[in-house]
């Protein structure tokens, strides 16, 4: 697992390692560099690119000047600019100023007052290190104009562990106009909660980690409620299935879902739950729907609810290990008045989704009545039904958070890098999916897998965790295969298969 630290242990993690390797601070500078410098030419493995690169007064502009220094040493010849309108420079960042100045191929400029910026075309790259991530306020004055200027420009543009002006992770009230717009973000040792964020994507670009060997020790004793979820993290979570299983060892599960003119949610849901694992699976579903149903999911059985096109009925769950409820139930009175009653009257684990988590909206109270264990599906507009409008994806993850721990669930927050959040706060981001996965149906998907792995008794974090990390792994196998803009939600089903024959495999190779 890769873990999120906030700016202020980052900062911590640094002093540890000069402490602790030991290192000097300005070495412990020079390693970072290095690796930047290599990941910038490697990039642009041709010495004649033109850089232009804009340093700031403290530690980001430091960096910024050593990869000058290593990149002329290489035959390139990067344009430097080092605004110290302030006088005063951090030690590191005067340390490598003054060993610049006794490079030879490298323009240097320091500006102390007047800033004549450098002419920037398509063809120029700009490295960004004017400020890191110990940034605390919007920039303003000569740097908002700096940065602006840069944004402007057609250069394409690389941020040094952040782009200049966001802050790492809550940018509620920062400036958006003062923020560098970065082509490539190069973040130092781990990624910043803030990338993970929809509305950061246009400043932060594409990202990637680079290793400055920051101390493990103090990495692995450091507590924090963030982590990016890593495929090595997933195997071991995969229970064994003993040569003399049954479907009776593999859970039954209890699906309500559909109404009429939407079967098909049900149809997805049942799927999924089957191609994840389940022994027995038993569709709850109006009489309208129950052809349909028998037809595209023989594998799947039959509970007719008394009313002919929607949910109206309480349904007796002892025999389940895990139920899920709501794609495609539709909001129909009974309908509400059945789902309300289901959550009141349950003992056993639920998946909320969908319309489900829509009635629980407007009747919120009943949060505090669902069955331990329960997973709430939301994608960001039904979290927000539920807790708020939010005004960025922080306060809605904040939002999330609170919600988790006063209602004891867990909540699945959909999207890029979903969130897998625990009564706790913890907060499990999940690397695996794509945008191709942006299509009506593939919420039903993930909680037909859901329900499967909590049917089979996986506890509920792992249950989220696995199940959003091979639902988004089908989704990277449809991608290899047809691309995103024709992918559907059905073809996530065909490929949940192919994505649990890939996590079996790497772990009976592991043992």
């Amino acid at each position: 697992m890769m873990k999120i630290f906030p700016t202020s242990g980052i900062k911590q993690l640094d002093a540890y390692t000069i402490e602790h390797e030991p290192i000097a601070s300005i070495d412990l500078m020079e390693r970072a560099a290095q690796a930047l410098a290599e990941a910038i030419m490697e990039r642009w493995s041709d010495p004649a690119t033109p850089f232009v690169i804009f340093a700031g007064p403290g530690n980001n502009g430091g960096d910024a000047l050593a990869i000058a220094r290593l990149m002329a040493g290489r035959g390139y010849r990067p344009d430097v600019y080092l605004f110290n309108t302030q006088g005063h420079l951090s030690e590191d960042c005067q340390m490598n100023r003054d060993r610049l100045k006794e490079v030879k191929d490298v323009v240097f400029h320091e500006v102390t007052t007047q800033f004549v910026p450098p002419t920037l075309t398509a063809g120029h790259v700009v490295i960004d290190g004017l400020f890191g991530s110990g940034l605390n306020k919007p920039l303003a004055g000569g740097f908002a104009a700096v940065v602006k200027y840069v944004n402007a420009s057609p250069s394409q543009v690389v941020s040094l562990d952040v782009p200049s002006g966001l802050f790492g992770e809550d940018n509620t009230y920062n400036i958006q106009a003062h923020i560098i717009r970065a082509n490539l973000t190069l973040s130092l040792q781990l990624p910043k909660l803030a990338f993970l964020f929809a509305e950061n994507a246009p400043y932060v670009g594409e990202w990637r980690l680079l290793d400055i060997g920051l101390s493990q020790e103090a990495i692995e004793q450091t507590e924090t409620d963030y982590v990016l979820t890593e495929n090595d993290d997933i195997l071991p979570m995969l229970k064994p299935r003993g040569k003399f299983a049954h479907k009776g060892n593999f859970g039954r599960a209890l699906l309500i879902a559909g109404s009429q003119g939407m079967a098909g949610a049900s149809v997805l849901a049942a799927k999924a739950c089957l191609r994840s694992g389940v022994g027995l699976l038993t569709a709850h579903v109006p009489f309208c729907n129950n052809a349909i149903l028998q037809t595209a999911v023989p594998e799947a059985m039959t509970e007719l609810d008394y009313n002919e096109t929607c949910f109206s009925e309480f349904v007796d769950t002892d025999d389940y290990q895990a139920i899920a409820i709501g794609p495609g139930l539709g909001r129909k009175p009974e309908t509400e008045e059945a789902v309300l009653q289901q959550i009141e009257s349950c003992q056993t684990p639920m998946v909320i989704d969908a319309d489900a988590l829509n009635i629980l909206g407007e009747h919120r109270d009943f949060l505090n009545r669902l069955p331990q264990g329960s997973i709430l599906t939301p994608h960001p507009k039904e979290l927000e039904r539920l807790v708020g409008t939010c005004r960025n994806s922080y306060e809605r993850l904040d939002k999330a958070r609170q919600l988790a721990r006063t209602a004891q669930v867990h909540i699945v927050l959909k999207g890029a890098y979903t969130a897998v959040i625990t009564p706790e706060g913890k907060c499990w981001f999940n690397p695996t999916g794509n945008p191709g996965m942006a299509t009506g149906g593939s919420g039903d998907v993930l909680t037909g897998v859901l329900l499967a792995l909590l049917a089979q008794g996986y506890d509920t974090t792992t249950t989220a965790r696995l199940g959003v990390y091979v639902h988004g792994l089908a989704g990277d196998l449809c991608r290899k295969r047809q691309g995103m803009t024709a992918m559907i939600a059905g073809d996530l089903v065909q490929m949940l298969p192919a994505a649990w024959r890939i996590l079996e495999e790497a772990t009976d190779a592991e043992s």
